[in-house]
Protein backbone atom coordinates (compact mmCIF):
# COMPACT_ATOMS: atom_id res chain seq x y z
CA UNK A 1 0.00 0.00 0.00
CA UNK A 2 1.32 3.33 -0.96
CA UNK A 3 1.82 5.90 1.60
CA UNK A 4 -0.31 9.04 1.58
CA UNK A 5 1.70 12.15 0.22
CA UNK A 6 1.25 15.47 0.45
CA UNK A 7 -1.93 17.22 1.63
CA UNK A 8 -3.46 13.95 2.25
CA UNK A 9 -1.80 12.51 4.62
CA UNK A 10 -3.80 12.44 8.05
CA UNK A 11 -3.82 14.73 10.62
CA UNK A 12 -1.40 17.33 8.43
CA UNK A 13 -0.95 20.40 10.43
CA UNK A 14 -1.19 22.24 7.13
CA UNK A 15 -4.68 20.95 7.02
CA UNK A 16 -6.68 21.32 10.24
CA UNK A 17 -10.14 19.58 11.01
CA UNK A 18 -12.01 22.88 9.86
CA UNK A 19 -10.57 23.30 6.91
CA UNK A 20 -12.85 23.16 3.58
CA UNK A 21 -10.31 22.38 0.61
CA UNK A 22 -12.79 23.69 -1.58
CA UNK A 23 -14.13 26.91 0.24
CA UNK A 24 -10.55 27.56 0.10
CA UNK A 25 -9.53 27.02 -3.45
CA UNK A 26 -12.55 29.13 -4.48
CA UNK A 27 -12.16 31.85 -2.28
CA UNK A 28 -8.62 32.00 -3.13
CA UNK A 29 -9.54 31.55 -6.97
CA UNK A 30 -12.41 34.33 -6.36
CA UNK A 31 -9.91 36.96 -4.63
CA UNK A 32 -7.59 36.21 -7.74
CA UNK A 33 -10.68 37.12 -10.27
CA UNK A 34 -10.90 39.94 -8.42
CA UNK A 35 -7.81 41.11 -8.56
CA UNK A 36 -7.62 41.21 -11.96
CA UNK A 37 -10.34 43.13 -12.46
CA UNK A 38 -8.06 46.13 -11.28
CA UNK A 39 -4.32 44.92 -12.21
CA UNK A 40 -4.60 44.70 -14.85
CA UNK A 41 -8.28 45.41 -16.02
CA UNK A 42 -8.93 48.93 -14.79
CA UNK A 43 -5.14 49.31 -14.92
CA UNK A 44 -5.61 48.76 -19.19
CA UNK A 45 -9.60 50.35 -18.82
CA UNK A 46 -8.29 53.70 -17.73
CA UNK A 47 -5.01 53.53 -19.74
CA UNK A 48 -7.27 53.67 -22.90
CA UNK A 49 -10.16 55.21 -22.33
CA UNK A 50 -8.43 58.34 -22.23
CA UNK A 51 -7.20 61.06 -24.20
CA UNK A 52 -3.66 60.05 -25.43
CA UNK A 53 -1.76 62.23 -23.18
CA UNK A 54 -3.27 60.95 -20.28
CA UNK A 55 -2.79 57.07 -20.64
CA UNK A 56 0.26 56.65 -18.72
CA UNK A 57 -0.95 59.13 -15.37
CA UNK A 58 -4.65 57.18 -15.64
CA UNK A 59 -2.87 54.32 -15.87
CA UNK A 60 -0.01 54.45 -12.93
CA UNK A 61 -3.21 56.16 -10.70
CA UNK A 62 -4.41 53.09 -10.77
CA UNK A 63 -1.43 51.13 -10.45
CA UNK A 64 -0.64 53.37 -7.10
CA UNK A 65 -3.75 52.87 -5.45
CA UNK A 66 -3.50 49.02 -6.20
CA UNK A 67 -0.41 48.87 -4.47
CA UNK A 68 -0.83 51.31 -1.49
CA UNK A 69 -4.04 49.52 -0.10
CA UNK A 70 -2.83 46.46 -0.08
CA UNK A 71 0.23 47.36 2.20
CA UNK A 72 -2.13 49.86 4.08
CA UNK A 73 -4.74 47.22 4.43
CA UNK A 74 -2.76 44.66 6.00
CA UNK A 75 -1.17 47.04 8.56
CA UNK A 76 -4.02 48.53 9.87
CA UNK A 77 -7.18 48.34 7.48
CA UNK A 78 -8.46 44.81 7.56
CA UNK A 79 -9.21 44.87 11.04
CA UNK A 80 -10.47 48.49 11.51
CA UNK A 81 -12.91 46.60 8.75
CA UNK A 82 -13.50 43.42 10.46
CA UNK A 83 -12.11 43.71 13.66
CA UNK A 84 -13.25 43.82 17.34
CA UNK A 85 -15.99 46.69 17.41
CA UNK A 86 -14.46 50.15 18.74
CA UNK A 87 -18.04 52.48 17.57
CA UNK A 88 -21.00 50.96 15.82
CA UNK A 89 -19.70 51.83 12.55
CA UNK A 90 -15.82 51.45 13.20
CA UNK A 91 -13.37 48.52 14.38
CA UNK A 92 -10.01 48.25 16.30
CA UNK A 93 -7.15 49.25 13.99
CA UNK A 94 -4.21 46.60 14.56
CA UNK A 95 -1.95 44.72 11.37
CA UNK A 96 -2.88 41.69 9.66
CA UNK A 97 0.64 40.27 9.49
CA UNK A 98 0.84 37.54 12.25
CA UNK A 99 1.15 33.94 11.12
CA UNK A 100 -0.89 32.86 13.71
CA UNK A 101 -3.83 35.39 12.67
CA UNK A 102 -3.43 34.76 9.01
CA UNK A 103 -2.93 30.60 9.40
CA UNK A 104 -6.32 30.61 11.64
CA UNK A 105 -9.77 30.46 11.04
CA UNK A 106 -11.38 32.82 9.18
CA UNK A 107 -13.46 34.96 11.84
CA UNK A 108 -15.37 38.06 11.98
CA UNK A 109 -15.09 38.77 15.95
CA UNK A 110 -18.49 40.94 15.87
CA UNK A 111 -20.97 39.00 14.01
CA UNK A 112 -22.79 37.40 16.39
CA UNK A 113 -26.03 38.28 15.76
CA UNK A 114 -28.41 38.17 19.03
CA UNK A 115 -32.31 38.76 18.98
CA UNK A 116 -34.12 41.71 20.54
CA UNK A 117 -33.57 40.24 24.24
CA UNK A 118 -30.11 40.79 23.21
CA UNK A 119 -29.21 37.54 25.11
CA UNK A 120 -30.24 34.65 22.64
CA UNK A 121 -28.30 33.81 19.48
CA UNK A 122 -29.82 34.20 16.17
CA UNK A 123 -27.09 33.93 14.19
CA UNK A 124 -23.44 32.70 15.62
CA UNK A 125 -20.26 34.08 14.34
CA UNK A 126 -19.29 33.80 10.84
CA UNK A 127 -16.38 31.41 10.44
CA UNK A 128 -15.95 30.26 7.11
CA UNK A 129 -13.98 27.12 6.47
CA UNK A 130 -10.97 28.50 5.23
CA UNK A 131 -7.58 29.97 6.86
CA UNK A 132 -8.05 33.95 8.25
CA UNK A 133 -4.81 34.97 4.91
CA UNK A 134 -7.88 33.85 2.19
CA UNK A 135 -10.29 36.42 4.03
CA UNK A 136 -7.82 39.13 4.29
CA UNK A 137 -6.49 39.12 0.79
CA UNK A 138 -10.02 38.55 -0.33
CA UNK A 139 -11.33 42.10 0.46
CA UNK A 140 -8.21 43.62 0.26
CA UNK A 141 -8.96 43.31 -3.61
CA UNK A 142 -12.44 44.57 -3.09
CA UNK A 143 -10.73 47.69 -1.54
CA UNK A 144 -8.43 48.03 -4.15
CA UNK A 145 -10.95 48.25 -6.48
CA UNK A 146 -13.09 50.91 -4.34
CA UNK A 147 -10.60 52.58 -5.04
CA UNK A 148 -9.49 52.53 -8.32
CA UNK A 149 -13.18 53.00 -9.25
CA UNK A 150 -13.32 55.97 -7.13
CA UNK A 151 -10.09 57.51 -9.39
CA UNK A 152 -11.86 57.70 -12.42
CA UNK A 153 -13.70 60.51 -11.52
CA UNK A 154 -10.55 62.48 -11.30
CA UNK A 155 -8.86 61.64 -13.94
CA UNK A 156 -6.19 63.89 -16.01
CA UNK A 157 -6.34 66.66 -13.50
CA UNK A 158 -5.61 65.87 -10.23
CA UNK A 159 -2.07 66.00 -8.68
CA UNK A 160 -0.26 62.42 -8.31
CA UNK A 161 1.27 63.95 -5.09
CA UNK A 162 -1.73 64.74 -3.94
CA UNK A 163 -3.27 60.94 -4.82
CA UNK A 164 -0.53 59.19 -3.04
CA UNK A 165 -1.65 61.13 0.24
CA UNK A 166 -5.38 60.92 -0.57
CA UNK A 167 -5.34 56.84 -0.77
CA UNK A 168 -4.38 55.92 2.19
CA UNK A 169 -6.50 58.29 4.51
CA UNK A 170 -9.72 57.18 2.74
CA UNK A 171 -9.10 53.78 2.95
CA UNK A 172 -8.93 54.48 6.53
CA UNK A 173 -11.30 57.18 7.36
CA UNK A 174 -13.99 56.14 4.54
CA UNK A 175 -14.16 52.80 3.13
CA UNK A 176 -13.93 50.73 6.00
CA UNK A 177 -16.34 52.57 7.38
CA UNK A 178 -19.03 50.94 5.15
CA UNK A 179 -17.28 47.53 5.46
CA UNK A 180 -17.50 47.25 8.97
CA UNK A 181 -21.11 49.08 9.25
CA UNK A 182 -22.38 46.33 6.36
CA UNK A 183 -20.27 43.68 6.70
CA UNK A 184 -17.72 43.60 9.64
CA UNK A 185 -20.78 43.11 12.18
CA UNK A 186 -21.24 47.10 12.64
CA UNK A 187 -24.58 48.50 13.01
CA UNK A 188 -26.50 48.16 9.60
CA UNK A 189 -25.38 44.28 9.55
CA UNK A 190 -27.47 43.66 12.86
CA UNK A 191 -30.20 46.09 11.56
CA UNK A 192 -30.69 43.88 9.09
CA UNK A 193 -29.84 45.96 6.05
CA UNK A 194 -28.22 43.84 2.71
CA UNK A 195 -25.59 44.63 0.50
CA UNK A 196 -24.49 41.36 -0.69
CA UNK A 197 -21.19 41.78 -2.32
CA UNK A 198 -20.64 45.95 -2.43
CA UNK A 199 -23.79 47.96 -4.03
CA UNK A 200 -23.22 50.33 -1.19
CA UNK A 201 -19.41 49.26 0.19
CA UNK A 202 -18.07 49.63 -2.75
CA UNK A 203 -20.37 51.09 -6.10
CA UNK A 204 -22.01 54.09 -4.04
CA UNK A 205 -19.16 54.96 -1.95
CA UNK A 206 -16.71 55.29 -5.06
CA UNK A 207 -19.03 57.20 -7.14
CA UNK A 208 -20.49 59.79 -3.69
CA UNK A 209 -16.51 59.86 -3.41
CA UNK A 210 -15.15 60.40 -6.54
CA UNK A 211 -18.11 63.48 -7.21
CA UNK A 212 -17.12 65.19 -3.97
CA UNK A 213 -13.57 64.97 -4.87
CA UNK A 214 -14.47 65.87 -8.57
CA UNK A 215 -15.63 68.78 -7.09
CA UNK A 216 -12.74 69.85 -4.60
CA UNK A 217 -10.01 68.64 -7.46
CA UNK A 218 -11.70 71.26 -10.01
CA UNK A 219 -12.16 70.47 -13.55
CA UNK A 220 -9.90 69.46 -16.36
CA UNK A 221 -9.12 71.95 -19.22
CA UNK A 222 -11.46 73.32 -20.97
CA UNK A 223 -10.00 72.04 -24.64
CA UNK A 224 -9.68 68.24 -22.87
CA UNK A 225 -13.61 68.32 -21.04
CA UNK A 226 -14.62 69.43 -24.96
CA UNK A 227 -13.12 66.60 -26.63
CA UNK A 228 -11.78 63.44 -24.82
CA UNK A 229 -11.61 60.96 -27.42
CA UNK A 230 -10.32 57.44 -26.48
CA UNK A 231 -6.72 56.63 -27.08
CA UNK A 232 -7.63 52.66 -27.81
CA UNK A 233 -10.96 51.69 -28.05
CA UNK A 234 -10.15 47.38 -28.76
CA UNK A 235 -7.53 48.02 -25.61
CA UNK A 236 -10.35 49.83 -23.75
CA UNK A 237 -12.52 46.69 -24.39
CA UNK A 238 -9.81 44.12 -23.27
CA UNK A 239 -9.78 46.03 -19.73
CA UNK A 240 -13.61 45.96 -20.12
CA UNK A 241 -13.46 42.51 -20.61
CA UNK A 242 -11.58 41.84 -17.42
CA UNK A 243 -13.85 43.68 -15.05
CA UNK A 244 -16.89 41.81 -16.59
CA UNK A 245 -15.24 38.21 -15.86
CA UNK A 246 -13.75 39.07 -13.07
CA UNK A 247 -17.03 40.33 -11.52
CA UNK A 248 -17.65 36.25 -11.17
CA UNK A 249 -15.48 36.09 -8.18
CA UNK A 250 -16.43 39.33 -7.27
CA UNK A 251 -20.04 38.38 -6.43
CA UNK A 252 -19.15 34.29 -6.61
CA UNK A 253 -16.71 34.63 -3.43
CA UNK A 254 -19.22 36.92 -1.27
CA UNK A 255 -20.71 33.89 0.26
CA UNK A 256 -16.99 33.11 1.52
CA UNK A 257 -18.15 29.81 0.66
CA UNK A 258 -18.79 27.41 -2.66
CA UNK A 259 -22.19 26.95 -1.32
CA UNK A 260 -25.46 27.11 -3.66
CA UNK A 261 -25.40 30.88 -3.48
CA UNK A 262 -22.50 31.57 -5.27
CA UNK A 263 -22.61 30.10 -8.67
CA UNK A 264 -26.54 31.32 -8.78
CA UNK A 265 -24.29 35.15 -7.89
CA UNK A 266 -22.48 34.58 -10.32
CA UNK A 267 -25.24 33.80 -13.00
CA UNK A 268 -27.60 36.63 -11.74
CA UNK A 269 -24.09 39.15 -11.98
CA UNK A 270 -23.69 37.78 -15.77
CA UNK A 271 -27.70 38.26 -16.70
CA UNK A 272 -27.77 41.61 -15.63
CA UNK A 273 -24.81 42.69 -17.26
CA UNK A 274 -25.70 41.49 -20.39
CA UNK A 275 -29.49 43.16 -20.10
CA UNK A 276 -27.93 46.18 -18.68
CA UNK A 277 -25.29 46.11 -22.21
CA UNK A 278 -28.36 45.73 -24.59
CA UNK A 279 -30.58 48.19 -23.39
CA UNK A 280 -28.36 50.76 -22.67
CA UNK A 281 -27.04 50.14 -26.54
CA UNK A 282 -30.88 50.48 -27.67
CA UNK A 283 -31.12 53.36 -26.02
CA UNK A 284 -27.88 54.65 -27.18
CA UNK A 285 -29.38 53.70 -31.19
CA UNK A 286 -33.04 55.04 -30.45
CA UNK A 287 -31.86 58.72 -29.10
CA UNK A 288 -28.63 58.96 -31.23
CA UNK A 289 -28.81 56.95 -34.49
CA UNK A 290 -26.20 54.76 -33.58
CA UNK A 291 -24.26 51.95 -31.25
CA UNK A 292 -21.33 53.70 -29.28
CA UNK A 293 -18.42 50.84 -27.97
CA UNK A 294 -18.35 53.44 -25.14
CA UNK A 295 -21.91 53.33 -24.16
CA UNK A 296 -22.14 49.33 -24.71
CA UNK A 297 -19.03 49.14 -21.73
CA UNK A 298 -20.94 52.21 -19.51
CA UNK A 299 -24.16 49.77 -19.28
CA UNK A 300 -22.17 46.71 -18.82
CA UNK A 301 -20.59 48.26 -16.01
CA UNK A 302 -24.19 49.81 -14.43
CA UNK A 303 -25.84 46.02 -15.07
CA UNK A 304 -22.58 44.85 -13.02
CA UNK A 305 -23.02 47.65 -10.45
CA UNK A 306 -26.57 47.22 -9.97
CA UNK A 307 -26.95 43.54 -9.36
CA UNK A 308 -24.14 43.51 -6.82
CA UNK A 309 -26.01 44.64 -3.46
CA UNK A 310 -28.27 41.58 -4.55
CA UNK A 311 -26.92 39.16 -6.43
CA UNK A 312 -27.14 35.90 -3.87
CA UNK A 313 -30.40 36.59 -2.62
CA UNK A 314 -32.98 37.64 -5.89
CA UNK A 315 -33.70 35.65 -8.83
CA UNK A 316 -32.47 35.21 -12.04
CA UNK A 317 -35.62 37.05 -13.57
CA UNK A 318 -34.96 39.33 -10.95
CA UNK A 319 -31.57 40.03 -12.54
CA UNK A 320 -33.35 40.70 -15.98
CA UNK A 321 -35.54 43.11 -14.15
CA UNK A 322 -31.88 45.05 -12.42
CA UNK A 323 -30.30 44.77 -15.72
CA UNK A 324 -33.22 46.35 -17.53
CA UNK A 325 -33.34 49.48 -14.91
CA UNK A 326 -29.44 49.52 -14.45
CA UNK A 327 -29.44 50.13 -18.44
CA UNK A 328 -31.85 52.78 -18.55
CA UNK A 329 -31.77 55.03 -15.64
CA UNK A 330 -28.38 55.75 -15.57
CA UNK A 331 -28.66 55.76 -19.41
CA UNK A 332 -30.93 58.73 -18.25
CA UNK A 333 -29.58 60.16 -15.52
CA UNK A 334 -26.36 60.50 -17.71
CA UNK A 335 -27.71 61.35 -20.85
CA UNK A 336 -30.59 63.28 -20.12
CA UNK A 337 -30.35 64.76 -16.69
CA UNK A 338 -26.95 65.48 -16.78
CA UNK A 339 -27.10 67.94 -19.28
CA UNK A 340 -29.86 69.75 -17.71
CA UNK A 341 -28.10 70.15 -14.38
CA UNK A 342 -26.05 73.14 -13.82
CA UNK A 343 -24.38 71.75 -10.91
CA UNK A 344 -24.01 68.28 -12.57
CA UNK A 345 -22.34 70.11 -15.12
CA UNK A 346 -20.85 72.48 -13.61
CA UNK A 347 -18.44 68.90 -11.48
CA UNK A 348 -16.42 67.04 -13.85
CA UNK A 349 -16.70 63.92 -13.24
CA UNK A 350 -13.76 62.57 -15.97
CA UNK A 351 -15.82 58.89 -16.51
CA UNK A 352 -19.44 59.27 -15.41
CA UNK A 353 -18.37 57.34 -12.02
CA UNK A 354 -21.64 59.18 -10.37
CA UNK A 355 -23.81 57.80 -12.95
CA UNK A 356 -21.88 54.45 -13.27
CA UNK A 357 -21.49 53.39 -10.14
CA UNK A 358 -23.19 55.87 -7.27
CA UNK A 359 -26.69 55.93 -9.44
CA UNK A 360 -26.24 52.24 -10.36
CA UNK A 361 -25.33 50.89 -7.19
CA UNK A 362 -28.30 52.87 -5.26
CA UNK A 363 -30.51 51.38 -7.60
CA UNK A 364 -29.37 48.03 -6.72
CA UNK A 365 -29.55 48.41 -3.15
CA UNK A 366 -33.00 49.80 -3.30
CA UNK A 367 -34.27 46.88 -6.12
CA UNK A 368 -32.80 44.23 -3.28
CA UNK A 369 -35.02 45.72 -0.93
CA UNK A 370 -38.06 44.84 -3.09
CA UNK A 371 -36.68 41.63 -4.81
CA UNK A 372 -34.68 39.85 -2.12
CA UNK A 373 -35.84 36.17 -1.74
CA UNK A 374 -36.64 34.70 1.74
CA UNK A 375 -35.32 31.32 0.97
CA UNK A 376 -31.99 32.95 -0.36
CA UNK A 377 -31.91 35.62 2.37
CA UNK A 378 -31.63 32.80 5.05
CA UNK A 379 -28.72 31.32 3.32
CA UNK A 380 -26.37 34.34 4.01
CA UNK A 381 -28.17 36.92 6.20
CA UNK A 382 -27.69 37.00 10.01
CA UNK A 383 -31.34 38.09 10.57
CA UNK A 384 -33.94 35.35 9.84
CA UNK A 385 -36.68 36.05 8.23
CA UNK A 386 -35.54 38.73 5.88
CA UNK A 387 -37.20 39.42 2.25
CA UNK A 388 -38.04 42.27 0.05
CA UNK A 389 -41.28 44.17 -0.20
CA UNK A 390 -42.75 42.04 -2.78
CA UNK A 391 -42.45 38.85 -1.17
CA UNK A 392 -44.82 40.49 1.57
CA UNK A 393 -46.06 43.44 3.57
CA UNK A 394 -43.32 43.00 6.56
CA UNK A 395 -41.06 43.31 3.43
CA UNK A 396 -41.50 46.42 2.97
CA UNK A 397 -39.25 47.56 6.41
CA UNK A 398 -36.40 46.28 4.46
CA UNK A 399 -37.09 48.18 1.71
CA UNK A 400 -36.83 50.97 4.19
CA UNK A 401 -33.71 49.97 5.80
CA UNK A 402 -31.90 49.78 2.41
CA UNK A 403 -32.77 53.99 2.03
CA UNK A 404 -31.37 54.21 5.91
CA UNK A 405 -28.03 52.81 4.99
CA UNK A 406 -27.67 54.70 1.49
CA UNK A 407 -27.97 57.76 2.88
CA UNK A 408 -25.87 56.59 6.08
CA UNK A 409 -23.42 55.79 2.94
CA UNK A 410 -23.72 58.79 1.18
CA UNK A 411 -23.69 61.31 4.09
CA UNK A 412 -20.62 60.20 5.53
CA UNK A 413 -18.64 59.77 1.72
CA UNK A 414 -19.43 63.62 1.27
CA UNK A 415 -18.22 64.54 4.71
CA UNK A 416 -15.07 62.16 5.36
CA UNK A 417 -13.52 62.71 1.45
CA UNK A 418 -14.34 66.49 1.63
CA UNK A 419 -12.10 66.80 4.92
CA UNK A 420 -9.51 64.79 3.62
CA UNK A 421 -9.37 66.49 0.60
CA UNK A 422 -9.53 69.70 2.62
CA UNK A 423 -6.65 68.53 5.16
CA UNK A 424 -4.26 67.47 1.80
CA UNK A 425 -5.19 70.82 0.43
CA UNK A 426 -3.08 72.69 3.21
CA UNK A 427 0.20 71.01 2.22
CA UNK A 428 -0.28 70.01 -1.61
CA UNK A 429 -2.22 71.29 -4.67
CA UNK A 430 -4.94 69.00 -5.35
CA UNK A 431 -4.78 69.83 -9.07
CA UNK A 432 -1.99 70.14 -11.46
CA UNK A 433 -0.61 73.34 -12.82
CA UNK A 434 -1.83 74.64 -16.24
CA UNK A 435 1.28 73.90 -17.77
CA UNK A 436 1.14 70.09 -16.16
CA UNK A 437 -2.17 69.82 -17.56
CA UNK A 438 -1.47 71.48 -21.27
CA UNK A 439 1.01 68.72 -21.83
CA UNK A 440 0.02 65.77 -19.71
CA UNK A 441 2.07 62.54 -19.30
CA UNK A 442 5.27 63.60 -20.26
CA UNK A 443 4.73 66.59 -17.79
CA UNK A 444 4.09 64.29 -15.23
CA UNK A 445 6.23 61.38 -15.41
CA UNK A 446 8.33 61.69 -18.23
CA UNK A 447 6.72 59.43 -20.01
CA UNK A 448 4.30 58.94 -22.80
CA UNK A 449 2.19 56.05 -23.87
CA UNK A 450 2.66 56.36 -27.69
CA UNK A 451 5.06 58.44 -30.00
CA UNK A 452 2.06 58.95 -32.19
CA UNK A 453 0.77 62.24 -33.08
CA UNK A 454 -2.88 61.90 -32.53
CA UNK A 455 -5.11 62.01 -29.74
CA UNK A 456 -7.54 59.61 -31.31
CA UNK A 457 -8.58 61.33 -33.85
CA UNK A 458 -8.31 60.35 -37.69
CA UNK A 459 -5.26 61.95 -38.99
CA UNK A 460 -5.93 65.62 -40.51
CA UNK A 461 -2.83 66.88 -41.97
CA UNK A 462 -4.28 70.43 -41.42
CA UNK A 463 -4.48 69.68 -37.46
CA UNK A 464 -1.72 67.08 -37.02
CA UNK A 465 1.74 68.40 -38.53
CA UNK A 466 2.85 68.32 -42.36
CA UNK A 467 1.01 69.05 -45.46
CA UNK A 468 1.08 68.08 -49.29
CA UNK A 469 4.80 67.03 -50.25
CA UNK A 470 6.16 69.05 -47.08
CA UNK A 471 8.66 66.85 -45.01
CA UNK A 472 7.48 65.39 -41.32
CA UNK A 473 8.58 66.54 -38.47
CA UNK A 474 12.22 66.17 -37.76
CA UNK A 475 13.33 62.91 -36.04
CA UNK A 476 16.03 63.16 -33.34
CA UNK A 477 17.34 60.03 -31.76
CA UNK A 478 15.44 61.04 -28.52
CA UNK A 479 12.27 61.00 -30.19
CA UNK A 480 10.12 63.07 -32.68
CA UNK A 481 8.39 66.47 -32.57
CA UNK A 482 4.65 65.96 -32.14
CA UNK A 483 3.18 67.97 -34.80
CA UNK A 484 -0.36 68.53 -33.35
CA UNK A 485 1.35 70.19 -30.02
CA UNK A 486 5.22 70.92 -30.72
CA UNK A 487 5.58 68.52 -27.55
CA UNK A 488 9.17 66.21 -28.13
CA UNK A 489 7.50 62.75 -27.40
CA UNK A 490 10.22 60.29 -26.05
CA UNK A 491 10.28 57.34 -27.89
Amino acid sequence: MSIPQGAYQPDLPGVPPWLNKGDNAWQMTAATLVGLQSMPGLVILYASIVKKKWAVNSAFMALYAFAAVLICWVLVGYRIAFGDKLLPFWAKGAPALGQKFLTGRARMPETTHYFSDGTTVESPMHEPFYPMAAHVYFHFTFAAITMILLAGSVLARMSIKAWIAFVPLWLIFCYTVGAFSLWGGGFLYHWGVIDYSGGYVIHLSAGISGFTAAYWVGPRLKSDRERFPPNNVLLMLAGAGLLWMGWSGFNGGAPNAANVAAPLAVLNTNISAATSLLVWTTLDVFYFGKPSVIGAVQGMMTGLACVTPGAGVVQAWAAIVMGILAGSIPWFSMMILHKKSTFLQKVDDTLAVFHTHAVAGLLGGLLTGLLAEPSLCSIILPVTNTKGAFYGRSGGILFLKQIVAALFIIGWNIVATTLILLAIRLFIPLRMSDEQLMIGDDAVHGEEAYALWGDGEKYDPERHGWQGSASPPETTQTGFVNGARGVTVNL
